[in-house]
């Protein structure tokens, strides 16, 4: 495959980025690999575009040389450093929607709570995190002072990239607080970027997300690319989380609840079929906001949504593969029976299974609490995610990868949020009500007459599971750290316990904290 590498000074560390893109809707040809330098190459639209290819491609995939092969980040691993399986690693095995047995290195350590600032699934996160900004920034850069940059094309792509920029910003100020800040404006420099204050970078994150609503049109030019209304969901996810980044300074529950209406009144109803949106051919269906994307041939990963179905299942199931139109199992992925408790199996959401019916020798049945987190067989497992079409044909199997999406952000949270945020600012309960029942009713479920906030956390965590929301949403409602609410292997033990404050925060990964003095770390690492 012809590429080339355009070097980027990154913050912390040097990335390359191919510009070619593996993503499906955005496929584009290679630049003639004997050139080297981004001054001989970035002469015509195409090229940009190429760039900004590579932006999105860095969601869906670890490098473009296969799913761990040369990797774009060196020391990261290409399979688990993968961004979107790096995200779930983090925001969901940390919490009670899932659990995972491997014994690779200090993985079990996420789910347990018990992580430090060497842990190399979080230094993963941290990195992809900054490697994606690192690229949009550089793309901002070189854009703006493009011979194109008062085109439409190149305004629009300009847009494009802030936003996945503010996509990214938004897990650092979720996940990290305080954290490292460049834009375009800065240069980095060899002792790396200042340190913002979570505050701060909040306030610069609403007005960036206002200011690209200006510039970037409400629905995307094409599917998987960002839009107006992707910003409008990131800047809802600020307001409706105001409180927990900066400190109680800020309270915009008025704000998120107002943007939310907007989306609501753009998608007044939700797709019947709530799995159609976790299948192969998901990219159809229009409550989908944003997704990355992800087709068989082409994207080639270990993670994003490869990870969540493979690793669902066992691979000597044969009926199981089948009906999760899978060629192989990894046998990784299992939830806690504090999270299914919260189902009616009458619930359209309901996906969990002891595998029972894919063994009829009952050689492979799991127990329903994880007793164990070292195998399995134990915790039940979910058929959430699957490479199954709407209309119950298979997706591509190719390189044992799949076509499923991994939708960012959908309508449905929109409605959750919407309701969430009516009842922490005192709005209309009747609002909110409503908002809620839209969500129930495509479930298959009861009414309700009232909400509570507990009972919206709990809407939130069936509508929302693997979908990398839980652990925030914990958080949001004072039931993450602490003994308020545990779940099987909460703090490392089987029942669960209590856990200390800082874990609220990941760390800065001590690699980073020792090559750049102006970063400090986050309290109790």
């Amino acid at each position: 495959m012809k590429q080339i590498k355009l070097y980027i000074v990154a913050i912390s560390l040097v990335v390359c980025a191919s510009l070619t893109s593996c993503v499906k809707d955005l496929n584009v040809t290679p630049i003639d690999p004997n050139i080297a330098l981004p001054e001989d190459v970035l002469n015509s639209e195409d090229a940009y575009f190429q760039v900004l290819a590579k932006c999105y491609q860095g969601l869906a995939c670890s490098s473009t040389n296969g799913p761990d092969g040369s990797p774009d980040i060196d020391g990261v691993d290409g399979g688990y450093g993968q961004y979107m399986r790096a995200l779930f690693n983090l925001n969901t095995v940390t919490t009670d929607e899932a659990t995972v047995c491997w014994n690779d290195g200090t993985l079990r350590h996420l789910h347990q709570m018990r992580w430090t600032s060497t842990n190399e699934f979080n230094l993963s996160m941290y990195f992809r995190i900054y490697y994606q900004i690192s690229l949009c920034n550089e793309f901002i850069r070189r854009g703006s002072a493009s011979e194109f940059a008062n085109g439409n094309n190149m305004k629009l792509w300009l847009g494009e990239a802030r936003a996945l920029r503010a996509l990214s910003y938004y897990h650092a100020i979720d996940m990290y607080g305080n954290v490292p800040f460049a834009t375009e404006d800065q240069s980095v420099g060899s002792t790396g970027p200042d340190q913002i204050m979570r505050a701060d970078l909040y306030k610069w994150l609403v007005d960036e997300c206002k200011d690209i609503l200006t510039i970037i049109p409400e629905k995307a030019p094409e599917y998987g690319r960002a839009s107006g209304e992707m910003v409008k969901m990131i800047l809802a996810k600020l307001y409706l989380n105001s409180m927990v980044y900066t400190d109680g300074a800020v309270n915009n529950f008025a704000e998120c609840a107002q943007i939310c209406r907007e989306i609501m009144t753009a998608h007044p109803t939700l797709e019947p079929n709530y799995l159609n949106l976790f299948g192969a051919d998901n990219d159809k269906f229009d409550e989908i906001i944003f997704a990355v994307v992800s087709e068989g041939t082409n994207t080639r990963s270990y993670g994003s949504t490869n990870y969540l179905i493979l690793a669902s299942l066992n691979g000597d199931y044969v009926a199981w593969k089948d009906k999760m139109g899978a060629v192989e199992g990894w046998g990784g992925l299992t939830v806690t029976s504090a999270f299914i408790d919260k189902f009616d199996k009458k619930d359209a959401r309901y996906t969990f299974t002891d595998c029972s019916e894919f063994d009829p020798k009952g050689e492979y049945v799991h127990t329903y609490v994880v007793n164990d987190d070292n195998t399995f067989l134990s915790g039940y497992c979910t058929t959430k995610w699957r490479n199954i079409k709407s209309d119950g044909t298979p997706g591509n199997k190719t390189n044992s990868t799949v076509d499923t999406d991994y939708p960012v952000f959908r309508a449905a949270d929109a409605y959750l949020m919407f309701a969430e945020a009516t009842l922490r600012n005192g709005g209309n309960a009747a609002d909110a009500v409503s908002a809620v029942n839209v969500v129930r009713k495509r479930a298959g479920l009861a009414s309700l007459a009232s909400v509570t906030l507990d009972d919206i956390l709990d809407e939130r965590g069936r509508e929302l599971y693997w979908e990398n929301f839980r652990r925030s949403d914990l958080i949001r409602f004072g039931k993450y750290v602490g003994s308020d609410y545990v779940w099987e292997w909460k703090g490392g033990v089987a029942e669960g316990t209590s856990v200390d404050a800082k874990f609220k925060l990941f760390p800065i990964p001590a690699n980073d904290i020792n090559s750049n003095s102006k970063l400090t770390q986050n309290a109790g690492y």
